[in-house]
């Protein structure tokens, strides 16, 4: 697993790859000391993991994420805990303090693994059914709905954001691992953001260069580019 490490202190980084030297399968491929560096390796590189400070010299963590058009697994490393909570809303898998520990490095990387585990191929006995019940749990709310009642995922960085019925949840998997357990015949990635459910599609309309409109059931309106649209067309045509 490639990671890189974006951190200012010198110090800081000797510590954090001493401390990563018993994972093996984390092959560090460079470190940033600041945000104009991270972003030119982060593109470069195309890391699956970025450990990431939120105060560096010429901005923050956050700045850096908002200018990634695909964002790897976060873990951010910081002396501060006032950010925990604005770290958790673009998904990072985990938010270690300063000075870090071994064993909370440990679990973090743990959930790095688990996330990112090989999943079965995406062969047709794979799929759920939209008749499969699936299990969501978020904070401290549960459902245990069928599949078919989702009408849509949109991906939130590392993790997706599931749709149904009046309710809406997190699920911590990042849209990847979601899109495939479910059958293309009845969920369609419309771009890189969004995967909906064909059965709540309620109107479709041409959009700028040959693209199409789809607008939901519920009023949501989703754009779908050039080429998802044309296979999209061929799967709905006669």
């Amino acid at each position: 697993m490639k990671a890189i490490i974006v951190e200012d202190s010198r110090l800081a980084r000797n510590e954090l790859r001493e401390l990563l030297k018993p994972h093996k399968h984390i092959n560090l491929v460079a470190e940033a000391e600041n945000c104009e560096q991270a972003i030119a390796l982060i593109s470069k590189e195309q890391p699956d993991l970025i450990f990431l400070d939120i105060n560096l010299p010429d901005g923050s963590g956050f700045d850096i994420l908002e200018q990634l058009d695909t964002i790897p697994q976060i873990i951010f490393t910081t002396a501060y805990d006032e950010y925990a909570i604005q770290a958790f809303d673009v998904n990072a898998l985990d938010y270690l303090l300063k000075p870090i520990h071994s064993e909370k490095l440990k679990r973090a990387v743990n959930k790095v693994l688990s996330d990112t585990s090989p999943v079965a191929s995406s062969d047709q006995e794979t799929y759920l059914n939209t008749d499969n019940k699936i299990f969501i749990k978020d904070g401290e709310r549960c459902w245990l709905i069928e599949l078919g009642r989702i009408r849509y995922f949109e991906n939130c960085g590392n993790h997706a954001q599931v749709f149904f019925d009046n309710d809406k949840a997190f699920i911590y998997k990042s849209l990847v691992k979601v899109e495939q357990r479910l059958n293309p015949e009845t969920f369609f990635r419309v771009n890189r953001q969004q995967i909906i459910n064909l059965n709540f599609i309620k109107d479709i309309q041409p959009w700028v260069n040959n693209g199409l409109l789809i607008t939901m059931t519920d009023g949501k309106e989703v754009e779908v580019a050039r080429r998802p649209a044309s296979r999209l067309r061929e799967m709905l045509s006669f």
